[in-house]
């Protein structure tokens, strides 16, 4: 018998790992629009519920808890090799993230809790669902799924029908886990860096519910999506893809300190300053992937980046641009001896022309840094 997890990996081997779980009654196919984007920088491994998609439903049975899918969760990770990873999950998917990061805190390096809670409103809920489908099977229920995870008018068939086929009996099993959870007590240890995402719809868990973690779990923050109900990354995927590449990425919050540490804080603060809704997502793009994945990657130098950066800007023309750089070089640690030897070469590969003009450019502002620096 199969022992692991059903699971989807996609993304580099070499990256670092995503773990993503899914709601009670869907698939991995929950993550559809969301995974394949994550998986660009991040190796993406989707999980399964126990007779959910293609898990067995033998992996679990009744009076089934949390801890017992939270442990299925890391099997599947040693069996992928992955000793850390960052977690996302949706609902229940959610509380076993909550569950892996406060009993298994060295396994997980950040989480993100979708549409879920510290606890599922009490156990009698759950068990009268569980007695029922035990009883019926999930056609009647499958019925009513469009009401319970979507706004009206929305659906997605595929998540519908992955509802109607799960195993009953494994998905009772799940409900014995939802009845029993509750982890309001334990949250103030989750040490992991945490996003709470809030469907606005969302009448299953609420924004309340992902408020009172982000309350109760240190340096918490929450995001909460207008539109959206239960299943957040189904339905209105593209914020959600954004909220997560900024939680588990950093890279607008690292870009922003190393763009301040190359241009200083005068210049910063005059574009943000400048910066208007129409700007405001150029200025999150060059924060994001200028200076927060070039300028921190650490394969060159930031002397060596400024070098570079001086050539392409004066073969270019953009002589602007040249001026801030060449501010930059100097903060980066070239002497105006280095800057000169730089553009002294572009006259060689990119023309005298564009040579002088940067020799120009260059010569006033290392003049205007000799004033500053002698007031």
């Amino acid at each position: 018998m199969t022992t692991i997890l059903n699971h989807l990996s996609e993304g580099p081997d070499s990256a670092p790992p995503l773990l993503l779980g899914p709601s009670l009654g869907t698939s991995y196919a929950l993550w559809d629009q969301v995974a394949p984007e994550l998986s660009i920088g991040r190796r993406v491994i989707r999980w399964d519920l126990p007779g959910h998609g293609g898990s067995p439903a033998e992996l679990i049975g009744p009076g089934a808890t949390v801890a017992d899918l939270a442990d299925l969760v890391l099997a599947l990770a040693d069996s992928l090799g992955v000793e850390r990873f960052a977690h996302a999950g949706v609902s229940l998917g959610g509380a076993v993230g909550l569950h892996l990061a406060v009993h298994r805190p060295e396994r997980v390096s950040s989480l993100a809790v979708i549409c879920s809670s510290a606890h599922f409103n009490g156990a009698k809920p759950w068990q009268e669902r569980a007695a029922r489908v035990r009883e019926e099977g999930l056609g009647r229920l499958a019925e009513s799924a469009d009401a319970r995870w979507f706004t009206p008018g929305f659906t997605v068939p595929r998540l519908v029908r992955d509802h109607r086929e799960a195993d009953p009996g494994a998905y009772a099993a799940c409900c014995d886990a939802l009845a029993a959870f509750d982890l309001r007590d334990r949250l103030g240890e989750i040490s992991a860096p945490t996003l709470l995402i809030a469907g606005r719809e969302d009448p299953a868990t609420p924004p309340a519910h992902l408020r009172e973690i982000a309350d109760a779990v240190p340096g918490a923050t929450l995001t909460e999506i207008p539109g959206a109900s239960h299943l957040a990354p189904a339905e209105r995927p593209e914020p959600v893809l954004t909220a997560l590449r900024a939680h588990f990425d950093g890279g607008a919050r690292r870009g922003m300190a190393v763009r301040r540490e190359v241009l200083g804080d005068a210049h910063v603060d005059r574009a943000q300053g400048r910066q208007t809704p129409f700007t405001a997502r150029f200025q999150d793009f060059i924060s994001r992937y200028a200076w927060g994945e070039i300028w921190t990657d650490e394969t060159l130098s930031r002397r060596e980046r400024s070098m570079v950066t001086l050539t392409a800007l004066v073969a270019h023309g953009h002589y602007d641009e040249l001026a801030m750089h060449v501010r930059a070089a100097l903060r980066n640690g070239l002497t105006p001896d280095e800057i000169g030897a730089v553009l002294l070469q572009t006259a060689v590969y990119c023309g005298v022309p564009a040579a002088n003009s940067a020799f120009a450019t260059a010569q006033r502002v290392l003049a205007e840094e000799a004033d500053g620096a002698a007031e």
